[in-house]
């Protein structure tokens, strides 16, 4: 038999990251010339998009075993110019990567407005849920 955990651990394990993270989080959004890195240690190869100052409570709270971005999530000036396929969010530092992911239109760990990114344009991310497993 798998481990199966309570929704109320899942929901703490949730909660858990956004707090780990810290208030006030980096968001940066990559066209990446590799591939994507293997985890958040890995270095990155590639031009940073957007970068983003996420809401102090970027996250609500986990509900049901998942977790949903909180606040509006944008860069009204868009670093640089490519086409968007990855995303790191790190902590207020800019530095300290806790999570990463692919960014797309649709059926991506996160979505935006537009993944054709042009320098000095407004960049939006429309949705992102984490969701725990061992349900």
């Amino acid at each position: 038999m798998a481990v199966q955990l309570s929704v109320a651990v899942r929901n703490a394990r949730l909660d858990a990251i956004e707090t780990t993270i810290g208030a006030t989080a980096v968001l940066k959004i990559y066209d990446l010339t590799a591939g994507a890195p293997a985890d958040c240690a890995a270095a990155i190869t590639g031009t940073v998009l957007a970068t983003l100052t996420l809401p102090s409570d970027w996250m609500a709270a986990a509900s049901s075993g998942s977790k949903a971005k909180s606040g509006t999530w944008q860069d009204a000036t868009a670093d640089g110019t490519g086409t968007a396929d990855f995303f790191r969010l790190f902590a207020n530092d800019g530095t300290t990567c806790g999570l990463q992911g692919t960014v797309g239109l649709s059926a991506t760990d996160m979505t935006l407005d537009n993944t054709s990114i042009v320098a000095g344009q407004s960049v939006t991310i429309t949705g992102f849920t984490l969701t725990d497993a061992n349900a």
